[in-house]
């Protein structure tokens, strides 16, 4: 069918295409539901394994500095434990690098799960390692090594799991079922406090630092197994599929269109999309990792907490925002990405300074608020990332190249956090000088958000619709020409209609 080209919703011509065609129904991807839930959890499960196995160890870095590290002064063992955890950070970027390219050539489930089985080992060696007294500077070392195996792990999870998401929910619930993969991080945060306070309340603190310090690791073996049994019954997503078909298939036009580009060509054709999400990742996570990974932390050794009460007061705080994630992921879906994060943004440069102002009183009641308002700040800035990344980049090289500067951005701007929050503290001597520092990241937040395009209940680039019902279906094809959501242009019509849509039956994923 020709398309109108009075008409300012026309499909333009697609290069290297001879002629493209109007949406039809048979183009639109009606979500199977079941599948999509099997999916959603199964991807769920296994990032709150993998963030519980990233979370213990900073509940846990008072008492791995004096492990690892025990001759050393508590500054420097404090230190050193930071030290080791932002080390982990620098093997991420090649673990995007090389996770990502597999996860855009062979598919986001298979990678997926070498991410969890790669995650949940390296996490167990870390429980069976010989501590300081048993094999003297080779202890630390080896920790190193399996933090750092533990990175280019989660280099890959994070920009998997949110591609793989991002590609099955219906477009206009995008930031609804992605806040869950955010929900399940938190909650495996939270489980590593839990689990890290219930061994410092039954055991003590010197159990923990003689031999208990073991038990939060060695759990990741058990669960990391459960974990990947969910993980391996998932499909691939119907999104890469077609980009799979359409390289399978003998046009070579459609090949060449949907190529997946080296990695000079991506970062070539994805500069500007790549600065972006570095821009938004450092301003989310600064503040994400400020209260998951350094509080505990900053409560014992500069506020003056004890260890128990550290890792104790956060447990609620990850609760009561990994309930606001999903509220705030749907707001996203009512009244746009930008809006939201764009508030994130607000919301730091406001509330922050009180925040700490409110910890650094002293009693629980007020640590708690301020630690809540944090959360606050948090939750608005993280709670559409997973919908909002994926949608920065086109299906064919999406896992890439959001792999990529993902854990570039993470890498500098997230894992350093507590590392350089405690260096400006020790440095300055200042107990506000944590707000500060997510003041700033926030302002440089705000600039990348303004200069991205809106996504929300729009069509993931180099996707075909998702929708949830047939009659969704028809009623967005009946309303292509005026929905404001649809650009036609955008659409990677084909002209091999066996490949997308055309076919004897209706996809349905």
């Amino acid at each position: 069918m020709g398309s109108d080209p009075s008409h300012p919703k026309s499909a333009r011509p697609k290069r290297g295409l001879s002629r493209q065609r109007r949406l039809e129904v048979d183009d639109v991807t009606v979500v199977d539901k079941p599948m999509m839930r099997r999916a959603i959890g199964g991807t769920v499960v296994g990032n709150t394994m993998e963030w519980y196995d990233v979370g213990i160890y900073g509940y846990l870095a008072v008492t791995m500095g004096q492990v690892f590290l025990p001759t050393a002064e508590p500054t420097v063992q404090i230190l050193f434990s930071l030290g080791v955890f932002a080390s982990t950070y620098i093997a991420r970027p090649l673990g995007g690098i090389v996770f990502g390219r597999f996860g855009d050539r062979i598919g986001r489930q298979r990678v997926l799960a070498a991410t969890l089985i790669l995650m949940a080992a390296s996490t167990f060696l870390i429980g069976v390692l010989p501590d300081f007294a048993m094999a003297g500077p080779l202890a630390p070392v080896l920790l190193v090594v399996l933090k750092m195996t533990q990175g280019f792990s989660t280099g890959g999870e994070y920009s998997g799991a949110s591609t793989f998401i991002s590609e099955y929910a219906p477009d206009r619930r995008r930031g609804w079922f992605s806040s869950f993969l955010d929900t399940g991080s938190y909650v495996g945060f939270a489980l590593g406090a839990a689990v890290v306070s219930i061994l410092q309340i039954t055991l003590g603190q010197e159990a923990l630092v003689e031999w208990a310090w073991r038990i939060p690791f060695l759990i990741a073996g058990p669960v990391g197994a459960v974990a990947i049994y969910f993980r391996l019954k998932i499909e691939e997503s119907p999104a890469f599929q077609a980009v799979q078909d359409a390289h399978e298939s003998t046009n070579a036009e459609i090949a060449d269109s949907m190529g997946r580009p080296s990695l000079p060509a991506m970062i070539r054709q994805q500069w500007k999309p790549m600065l972006i999400l570095v821009g938004i990742v450092a301003a989310g996570n600064t503040v994400g990792y400020a209260l998951t990974s350094y509080m505990p932390t900053y409560l014992t050794d500069t506020m003056g907490y004890d260890p128990l009460h550290g890792t104790l007061l956060t447990i609620p705080v990850l609760l009561f925002m990994s309930a606001l994630l999903p509220i705030t992921g749907r707001l996203s879906d009512r009244f746009g990405r930008k809006p939201v994060l764009l508030t994130g943004a607000a919301s730091v440069l406001v509330l922050t300074i009180p925040a700490f102002l409110l910890i650094g009183i002293g009693p629980i009641w007020t640590t708690l608020i301020g630690l809540a308002l944090i959360a606050l700040c948090a939750a608005l800035w993280i709670s559409n990332q997973a919908a909002t990344l994926p949608a920065l980049f086109p299906t064919n090289t999406r896992y890439g190249a959001m792999g990529f500067s993902h854990n570039i951005a993470i890498a500098i701007f997230g894992g350093t956090t507590p590392l350089i929050i405690q260096g400006l503290i020790t440095l300055t001597g200042n107990d506000l000088a944590p707000a500060f520092f997510l003041m700033v990241a926030s302002i440089g937040g705000a600039v990348a958000v303004l200069c991205m395009k809106e996504s929300s209940q729009r069509p993931m680039p180099g996707s075909m619709p998702n929708v949830e019902t047939d009659q969704e279906a028809r009623e967005l094809v009946e309303s292509q020409d005026t929905n404001p959501h649809l650009d036609l242009g955008e659409l990677p019509f084909l002209d091999d209609t066996a490949i997308l849509g055309k076919r004897d039956e209706p996809e349905k994923v």
